[in-house]
């Protein structure tokens, strides 16, 4: 498979990043039609939200900026106008959550949302807060393209958390798993911290004195109701994702009927053994996302329609409605009745 274009279910994501970087570029007289080149996507879909572009397509863009561009701010410039309004549902959930604490939170757990480049994640001790990065060169084929999306991923952050805390929040600190570049004088400036490289790993740490601190815009009945779509979101992006998305779909496709294994794999044409190996490299499993999917449909029928307990359990493959609320309780720690509420 050519790893230029995106497979069609990678592309689940506005193309938000790829219009901010061709508007930086555009600055230094570099055409949208030379920033875009190879990249499967057309200058006039870049602000249209509606168009789907994968993170493989983003990517394409970063290293034609990394061939094109002269000004190595190129990146932090991009981070610092990817405001959080720009990432629709998942940005509104971030800025109305009720802590900071909540917000580093959640932006781990809904990260999927994100046109994420890099892994990331949250880890609090008692002084300080810290985002990690752990796949930082370990995936991509290019350190120059590591690099820049590190500097844009950093930056971004710094972007993100003055959006939701409504200030100036600068890290304490930014390390890099990396040495120092020419240009690193300007990475204090754009990250508003002190920056260490050659550093065990990527980081970015945060004073826990802020964590209490209340967003802007806090509402406890918007956070809610937010991150609930971000729930649902998060399980249809699922669905977009190699081997287990192929899964999903399949199981989606005749939601009154669970297929076994055997019978995805066929239809998948792989034999189960293939199918369970891929599924194990994405972190995963069949029954994983059986479960999912089962999951899914049990909240989406209770909260949208009149069905019984009985009948809801038959169509999800269940032998009885006991077994059907364990299962629910099991996945969502609650009952029928609660999730009708």
């Amino acid at each position: 498979m050519s790893s230029k274009f995106p497979l069609l279910n990678e592309r689940i994501y506005a193309p938000y990043k790829i219009a901010a970087l061709v508007e930086v570029l555009a600055e230094q007289g570099i055409s949208p039609e030379e920033s875009l080149k190879g990249t499967g996507v057309d200058v006039a879909q870049i602000d249209d939200a509606s168009v789907l572009t994968s993170v493989r397509q983003y990517a394409a863009v970063c290293k034609n900026a990394i061939m094109l561009s002269h000004d190595p701010a190129t990146p932090f410039k991009t981070g610092s106008r990817l405001h959080l309004s720009a990432y629709g549902m998942y940005g509104y959930a971030l800025m109305s959550c009720l802590s900071l604490r909540d917000y580093f939170r959640l932006g781990v757990k809904y990260h999927r949302l994100a046109t994420p480049t890099l892994t990331i994640e949250w880890t609090e001790y008692p002084d300080k807060g810290v985002w990690t990065f752990p796949d930082a060169f370990v995936s991509s084929p290019s350190r120059e393209l590591q690099e820049f999306l590190i500097e844009q991923q950093f930056t971004q952050h710094v972007t993100h958390l003055q959006d939701v805390a409504g200030r100036s929040c600068p890290p304490i600190k930014a390390s890099f798993a990396y040495p120092a570049p020419a240009h690193a004088d300007i990475y204090p400036e754009y990250l508003g911290c002190p920056c260490e490289f050659d550093q065990e790993q990527c980081e970015l740490a945060y004073d826990s004195a802020i964590l209490e601190q209340k967003p802007q815009l806090a509402h406890r009945h918007s956070a809610a109701l937010l991150q609930e779509t971000c729930d649902r979101l998060i399980g249809q992006a699922k669905t977009s994702f190699g081997a287990s998305g192929e899964v999903y779909q399949v199981l989606m496709r005749k939601p009154g009927e669970f297929p076994s294994m055997e019978v995805v794999a066929d239809a998948l044409k792989m034999t189960s053994r293939t199918l369970r190996r891929r599924l194990e490299a994405e972190g995963t499993s069949f029954v994983a996302i059986a479960d999912d999917v089962r999951c899914s449909l049990a909240t989406e029928y209770l909260k949208t329609t009149k069905m019984s307990t009985d009948d809801i359990a038959m169509l999800l493959g269940f032998s009885d409605a006991a077994n059907f609320r364990r299962a629910l309780k099991r996945w969502t720690g609650k009952g029928p009745g609660e999730l009708r509420h």
